[in-house]
């Protein structure tokens, strides 16, 4: 029958546009060599799920309608606890029940780790709670949930990449949460495209989210990553999912921190930081402390700042290394923070302080290995630069942070407060600050405030 007849579309593996033919450029999203040729039938089944979404969401009646939002029911949403104070606060205090979560990131960083002690920790509070493994044999499993989680002989495994019996296995019995490692196994008999592919992705990560809003079930999805570190597969699935997490580090280093970019239920700037252990993975709860253990004291080109992630104030080391070039161009190296900032901030300290920096090679790290961005951040590094420069250290007992201008000024910052007083419980006795924030800033008892509005004041405070 014609029903059957099978053809072919270009997807971008970027954005999941479609197209009748392939182009070099997708007319989408403006990537390059991203349109990969899969098959799709003539008359796929459209509009089931949406519909089915829509009634469960609240809509009243056997049929979608449009409705006022006084019609729709106001409930605040339930959440569920893992069990990972971290993990909570990542996600605005809690897993929300019937929600679909995707979790990205490298091979090896401790995606299924994390999901196999919070599937635990969520099993012992008298959930049902069921990991499916497309990846790894229930042998495998057992050796890793023995070693990582007391709570493992209460959870129920399943080794299956067929998602129409999954489906079966979730309808037949009641699940609270499900945990699918990972999506790009998964598939479809119905979809003739091989598992992993674009529309794979998107046609199980819509099954998925079917199941989740009408049935109540939390879902859990982990998904490869790209050389590039987004997830795999066609963005849309990005779009689809209520929350993505992305779980960043060195996979030879001990420290993790999970990131939230998208969340429906809370915000997107906390983050979590573990520490990878033979245990498995342990929070950290003083996420200062441990940025700035090993740091040297009385060297030159290390300088204490902070910064906020989310609500929470970081101590972060800058450690900076300027020594003369033996090249025709200088290099400028940047670890853990932008690169084009730092090469901005030598550039206003060569024209406001008359620092001949580009004869000069500059190498800039922020001790701990996480990755920040934030403005306060620039006064920390001038002052790095300065002193590796200059050879004098900055006091042992002394922070700084500020936004630092192109004219040479130094800014205010939000939360002045929250910074000085994270500063005054880890020891540290002076701060300098940009003068604008010294308003209605109150000291800490033992901690002295420096307020400073350029460069130049701030650079006096050098080999105090």
């Amino acid at each position: 029958m014609a029903t059957n007849r099978k053809k072919t579309a270009f997807f971008c593996q970027s954005c999941g546009f479609e197209s009748a033919k392939w182009t070099g450029q997708c007319p989408s999203c403006r990537a390059w060599n991203t349109m990969v040729e899969e098959p799709v039938r003539i008359s796929a089944p459209a509009g089931r799920g949406a519909s089915r979404v829509g009634r469960a969401s609240g809509m009243a009646g056997g049929a979608s309608r449009p409705v006022r939002l006084s019609e729709v029911e106001d409930a605040r949403e339930n959440r569920m606890l893992t069990g990972f104070p971290e993990l909570d606060r990542v996600t605005g205090g809690g897993i929300v029940e019937g929600s679909l979560v995707l979790v990205g990131g490298d091979p090896g960083i401790g995606k299924s780790t994390l999901l196999l002690q919070v599937a635990g920790n969520i099993a012992s509070s008298g959930r049902e709670v069921l990991y499916i493994s497309g990846e790894e044999s229930l042998r495998q499993i057992k050796m890793r949930a023995v070693r990582l989680s007391k709570d493992a002989e209460t959870l129920r495994f399943l080794c299956e990449t067929d998602l129409e019996e999954i489906e079966q296995i979730l309808l037949s019995r009641h699940t609270d949460l499900v945990i699918i490692d990972s999506i790009q196994t998964m598939f479809l008999s119905s979809v003739q495209s091989a598992p992993g592919s674009v529309t794979q992705v998107r046609e199980t990560t819509g099954v998925l989210l079917r199941l989740a809003k009408e049935n109540g079930i939390t879902f859990f999805i982990v998904g490869h990553v790209t050389k590039e570190g987004t997830v795999a597969g066609p963005r849309v699935l990005e779009h689809m999912v209520d929350a993505v997490l992305y779980f960043e580090g060195d996979r030879y280093a001990s420290y993790r921190i999970l990131r939230c970019v998208k969340n429906r239920f809370g915000s997107t700037n906390e983050i979590g930081i573990f520490e990878m252990r033979r245990e498995g993975l342990v929070e950290v709860d003083n996420p200062s402390e441990f940025m700035l253990s090993g740091r040297p004291l009385g060297t030159s080109g290390s300088v204490v700042t902070c910064s906020m992630e989310g609500t929470r104030p970081m101590l972060t080391e800058v450690q900076a290394l300027v020594c003369r070039t033996s090249y025709n161009y200088p290099r400028r190296q940047a670890t853990g923070t932008d690169g084009g900032r730092v090469s901005v901030l030598m550039a206003v300290l060569e024209k406001r302080l008359g620092i001949p920096l580009s004869q000069f090679d500059a190498y800039i790290n922020l001790a701990g290995g996480i990755r920040q961005t934030e403005p306060a951040l620039d006064l920390g590094i001038v002052l790095a630069i300065l002193s590796s420069y200059r050879n004098m250290p900055l006091d042992d007992g002394m922070i700084a942070f500020g936004e630092v201008g192109l004219s040479g000024e130094i800014r205010s910052v939000s939360m002045a407060e929250q910074r000085v007083q994270e500063a005054a419980k880890l020891g540290f006795t002076s701060c300098l600050l940009p003068k604008s924030s010294m308003g209605r800033l109150k000291a800490p008892e033992g901690m002295r405030l420096i307020g400073v509005s350029g460069i130049a004041e701030a650079a006096a405070y050098l080999g105090e």
